[in-house]
């Protein structure tokens, strides 16, 4: 298991959504709270990650009294591009590097949400790559068909196609599925069997039996 291999520790904000980001995907968000203009404002300055944890309830503009709980499989974003947007607020592009695991959390006096982390020692962008053989060649097909959307090229996103960490990290993505299946996707711990649970989706989305 790729976190046991692992006893790389950081402490970082984390940042609670409604999406799952996974190593080499990228997202533009709007920042309007002033915790989260704080903390990219940080991030920008200081050139430091903070964590990405999709929300499993409560929303994303917390209320007062209110409380969000957030999964505990995450992944590090760094920000890669940011402007002023017309309508006034904060832009900003996020790709995210490295999955973590939440050790321990707690709500900061600035209102963020602070977390110990340890990162995944395989699990992100730098991690070596995985050849695969016959049988997953369905998987770059429909990566590469995903990619010709002008959505998804708008990205511009680094991927290479013969390497299984990139099919599993991007197709998780950027395939039609819900926030819990993503999730789930994120959790697994080696690129094989996130490859292998995609070609089980792809099945399922086609009709035909597994």
């Amino acid at each position: 298991m790729s976190f046991a291999q692992s006893q790389e520790t950081l402490t970082i904000p984390l940042f609670p959504l409604g999406i799952v980001l996974f190593p080499g995907g990228r997202h533009d968000l709007q920042i309007f709270e002033q915790r989260y203009i704080d903390m990219v404002t940080s991030s920008l300055k200081n050139d430091t990650p903070f964590g990405l944890c999709s929300l499993q309830s409560g929303q994303e503009t917390r209320a007062p009294g209110t409380r969000q709980s957030v999964s505990r499989i995450g992944t590090l974003a760094r920000i890669i591009d940011w402007n002023s947007l017309d309508n006034g607020l904060l832009g900003i592009t996020i790709e995210g590097t490295t999955k973590f695991r939440v050790d321990n959390c707690w709500q900061a006096e600035s209102d963020l949400l602070m977390a110990e982390v340890t990162l995944s020692a395989e699990d992100r962008l730098e991690a070596e790559p995985v050849a695969f053989g016959e049988g997953y060649e369905a998987l770059v097909e429909v990566l590469k068909g995903l990619e010709g959307h002008p959505l998804v090229a708008e990205k511009n996103l680094a991927i290479d196609h013969d390497n299984l960490w990139h099919l599993g990290w991007h197709l998780s993505e950027l395939m039609p599925l819900d926030g819990a299946e993503k999730q789930g996707l994120l959790e697994l711990d080696d690129a094989q069997s996130r490859a292998d649970r995609l070609l089980e989706l792809l099945r399922e989305l086609s009709g035909e039996d597994s």
